[in-house]
This record gives structure tokens, C-alpha cells and sequence, in this order.
């Protein structure tokens, strides 16, 4: 919230300065929605965001496809590398959230959502790109589907349909009377809003990183090549909280993506364990 609230602040003090000062061109909503440059009226037409998830997805497997083919007994700094991730969302995430015996069949689409989204995420930060592959809700939809699937089939498989949908709108112990209370609250928030809050969580996140860091350079720009006097130097000002930006959002690429996968684990072993 208070991250929301910066930028809100930030875009409106800045908004007049757009339509009067030459030079300055600062972010805007028109950045998630480029025009198509590829199959133009097809089902296959790219836009530049499609085109950063088709790169994003190649650099996915092209990552851990170099590991694997270089994987030795005693394993080089790059095949720890992809070690390291792969066992942080198998134990840290899986088996800590599920249970060491439980995590084995959920491991694979666990591992598989926090990778994903932690190289769409990445791109955001990576010149030439320079926008998040999960800043337009399609992806972010895509991720929460397949988290509501996995949570569902774990439920299913494990309780049967009725279970898991008793277990899911009726937490045990509740009496009778409270029912039509519970009920509603329940069903609202274990079926209908899971996916929702998965979806808006991560895609405000990007897109506030996006619009943050296109703003540090588009100011950054502007003083630098249309400032007059003593406001040049304030590029470098603009300049180094970029940086800093870039850093931090590194961090909240890696961040969202662990939430993500850590909430699939989470539901997934609610599901299981309903009673």
C-alpha cells in the first residue's frame, strides 16, 4: 500500500510537468498495451510483452538446460546455481509447507510456478526488455489458474469431491447455527477469491515496479538532455535511485515469486488436510 501510494503521488506531481516541459515523457498505461508488430489479426499475433514471455520462457529452458547437460558428480558453480533453486522450492516451499511425504506429487507444478514466475518477473529489470512479462494480467491469471487447479485436484484426490468441497465451506467444529454465517464467507474466500488475490497481488506488484523505474529514467533523460544549468546534475540524482530501483526490484521479482509459490503450497495443504 504505501509502495502504491508513493507512485500514485509521484505520477500525479509529475503529470502537469509532462504536458509543459519538452523532454519529459513519463510512464503511462499505454506501456502494457503495445501495438502488434507480428501476425497481425491472427490468434498468434505478438505484441512486445508476448514477445518478453516467449524470450523469458526460452531463457527459462535454456537455463536449466545448460545445467543439465553440464551436470556433473561434483557439481561447478552454474549447476549449483540450478541446484540451489530447484531445491529451495522443493524444500523450502514444497516439503515445509506440505510435509516431506505429502510434497512429492505437488513438488513439479510448485517448482514450475515459482520459476516461471520469477523469470517473467526478472525481465522487468533487464535492458532491452525493461518491463515484467506478469505486468499485463494475462500471465498473472494463467499462474493463478494453475495453482487453483493443483489446490482443487489435491483436495479431490484426497477427499473426494464432496469432502473437499464440505472441508472447504465448513471448517470443523462450527455449529449448526452459525452455518448460513460460515458458509457464504467460506465459499467466497477458499473458491472465489484465491485466484483473484493471487492474480492482483502480483500484477500490481509488477506494474508499480514497471511504472517506478520508467519514471526514475524518463526524469533521468530529461535533465540530462533537456535541463538547463545546474538542473543537469539532478540526473544523477534520478539516475542513482534508479539503480536503486533496479535492485529493489530484484528483490520484489524474487519476492513474488516465492509469495506465489509459497500460497500454492499453502492451499494445496489445506486441501489436503481439511477436516
Amino acid at each position: 500500500m504505501i509502495r502504491s501510494a508513493a507512485l500514485a503521488a509521484s505520477l500525479s506531481a509529475l503529470a502537469p510537468a509532462a504536458s509543459e516541459v519538452d523532454g519529459f515523457e513519463p510512464p503511462s498505461i499505454s506501456d502494457f498495451f503495445p501495438k502488434s508488430f507480428a501476425f497481425v489479426g491472427t490468434p498468434f499475433e505478438l505484441n512486445r510483452i508476448m514477445m518478453v514471455r516467449l524470450i523469458m520462457v526460452a531463457a527459462l529452458l535454456l537455463f536449466f538446460g545448460i545445467g543439465a547437460a553440464r551436470a556433473k558428480v561434483v557439481p561447478g558453480r552454474f549447476q549449483n546455481v540450478c541446484e540451489m533453486l530447484l531445491d529451495f522450492a522443493r524444500v523450502n516451499i514444497a516439503e515445509e509447507i506440505i510435509g516431506k511425504k505429502r510434497a512429492h506429487p505437488y513438488v513439479p507444478i510448485i517448482t514450475t510456478i515459482f520459476l516461471g514466475v520469477l523469470f517473467m518477473n526478472i525481465s522487468g529489470i533487464i535492458p532491452g526488455l525493461n518491463i515484467a512479462a506478469t505486468s499485463v494480467i494475462g500471465m498473472p491469471i494463467v499462474y493463478a489458474v494453475v495453482a487453483y487447479i493443483a489446490f482443487a485436484y489435491a483436495g479431490v484426490k484426497n477427499h473426494g469431491v464432496g469432502g473437499f468441497l464440505r472441508g472447504s465451506v465448513l471448517p470443523g467444529g462450527v455449529p449448526k447455527l452459525l452455518w448460513p454465517l460460515i458458509i457464504p464467507i467460506e465459499f467466497l474466500s477458499n473458491l472465489i477469491m484465491r485466484p483473484v488475490t493471487l492474480t492482483i497481488r502480483l500484477l500490481a506488484n509488477m506494474v508499480s515496479g514497471h511504472l517506478l523505474l520508467a519514471l526514475c529514467y524518463a526524469a533521468t533523460n530529461y535533465f540530462f538532455l533537456y535541463a538547463a544549468g545546474a538542473m543537469k546534475a539532478m540526473g544523477v540524482v534520478t539516475f542513482s535511485v534508479a539503480i536503486v530501483f533496479v535492485l529493489f526490484e530484484l528483490f520484489v521479482a524474487a519476492l513474488q515469486a516465492y509469495i506465489f509459490a509459497l500460497l500454492t503450497a499453502v492451499y494445496i495443504e489445506s486441501s489436503i488436510n481439511t477436516h
